[in-house]
């Protein structure tokens, strides 16, 4: 049997703490603190700790050529190598082995090994943001002073004030009054539709095809409203349409070449009220969920934050990675380039949904695994990250909104 090591593989050391009940009692914290290994591997999905002593072993295999195993048994121990091989991150040459297509699968996309190691260990599931920031009592401005003090200056300090040079003063026109409207919507009219009009407007305006090229036989490339890496546009819109009128609520993807909506049929259970996290589908029959199950994954997928699910759409931007890595193959700035593709699309969204007289949001603090989850994804080959969305506001200012000019509040 031949044995290599997985594609990627990065080990954490890790302080890990855990409740005793036996130090409590001696007259400690009850809190007992121990170093581990982690290993953070992309095709697994999460880490997985690991003995110290396999990291040797670990360390001692290449991914790409292959080793006899007795060759390994003989230097390492048949336990070790057992171990590792069940964790999957070692790899045989026997086809049958459950791991090693996704293994396959990822060396097909082209990640840069730092960056496929740090986007999928940050991802989120089950993470209810609110509620772990009021238990931590930095839910608000005062908390956050008491714990860490005031924040860094907004502005750097001026060394040399006499040196600065002027600009004239601009003539402010229409469209600085539409950038001053642009406040992050906090309070939705839960019960308002949005006019499909303006929905599909906005769709074309963000996410639709403004032209299109064909730098090459079965090469096509879009042209939006917003720039992409190498005209690429890797980033799909998949949504969540709770209130538009004529369209059935659910879960869509926005498709750029027709201007449509393709339902997705959700692959997991129908998630409940109170729901931190969403479940497999299992065995269970598929579907269509109530609004109140919407409403849920739409507060599962924002990480709690019941402002933002209230609103009527909400835009989950996910890049198929290998789309950009098709180009930028193994380039330690092809994620960014991912990351500044989202940011364009939802600055683009914020604008326009400014425009048509609805509020807009975007957020990075979602659960990018309950939303992979949801829609079919697996992690290293498209993944959520941020989630945006629009809808009318409410009359009432129940949740604060940065609106220092009072452009927005009070509502006429």
């Amino acid at each position: 049997m031949l044995i290599r090591r997985c594609a990627v593989v990065w080990l954490e050391p890790r302080e890990v703490a855990s409740f005793q009940l036996d130090d409590l009692l001696s007259g400690g914290t009850g809190v007992v603190s121990r170093l581990a290994w982690f290993a953070h591997a992309p095709h697994l999905g999460a880490a997985i700790e690991v003995d110290a002593a396999h990291a040797l072993v670990l360390g001692a295999l290449s991914p790409v050529d292959w080793i006899e195993r007795d060759e390994l048994d003989a230097g390492f121990g048949g336990d070790a190598v057992d171990a590792l091989l069940g964790a999957g991150l070692l790899l045989t040459n026997v086809e049958d082995e459950e791991v090693a297509p996704a293994d396959t699968n990822f060396r097909e996309l082209g990640w840069h090994p730092p960056a496929a190691v740090a986007h999928m260990a940050a991802r989120w599931e089950g993470v209810d943001g609110p509620k772990g920031m009021a238990e931590a009592d930095v839910d608000t401005n005062e908390g956050l002073l008491r714990q860490h003090g005031l924040p860094p200056s907004p502005v750097e300090p001026c060394l040399s004030p006499e040196s600065q040079l002027a600009l004239p003063r601009i003539e402010r026109d229409d469209f600085d009054a539409l950038l001053d409207t642009r406040t992050t919507c906090r309070n939705y009219d839960p019960e308002a539709q949005v006019p499909l009009a303006a929905f599909s407007q906005l769709m074309a305006r963000v996410f639709g095809a403004r032209g299109i090229g064909h730098p090459a036989p079965g090469f096509d490339v879009y042209k939006r409203t917003s720039p992409s890496g190498g005209s690429l546009h890797p980033t799909d819109c998949l949504l969540i349409v709770q209130r538009v009128e004529g369209i059935a609520p659910g879960l869509y993807r926005y498709r750029i070449e027709s201007h449509a909506l393709e339902p997705v049929a959700p692959a997991i259970a129908p998630p409940q009220l109170g729901d931190a996290c969403t479940r497999p589908l299992g065995d269970a029959a598929q579907r269509v969920w109530s609004d109140d199950e919407l409403h849920a994954f739409a507060r599962i997928a924002v990480a709690g934050q019941d402002f933002f699910a209230d609103a009527a759409v909400l835009c989950v931007l996910a890049p198929r990675f290998h789309r950009n890595f098709w180009k930028y193959r193994n380039h330690a700035k092809a994620y960014r380039v991912c990351v500044l593709d989202a940011g364009h699309l939802s600055q683009t969204l914020q604008l326009c949904a400014t425009q048509a007289g609805l509020g807009p949001f975007v957020t990075g603090a979602i659960n990018e695994v309950d939303l992979e989850r949801a829609f079919g994804f697996t992690g290293y080959r498209q993944s959520p990250l941020v989630v945006c969305g629009f809808g009318a506001r409410t009359d009432t200012l129940t949740e604060s909104e940065f609106d220092p000019n009072r452009k927005v509040w009070p509502r006429d």
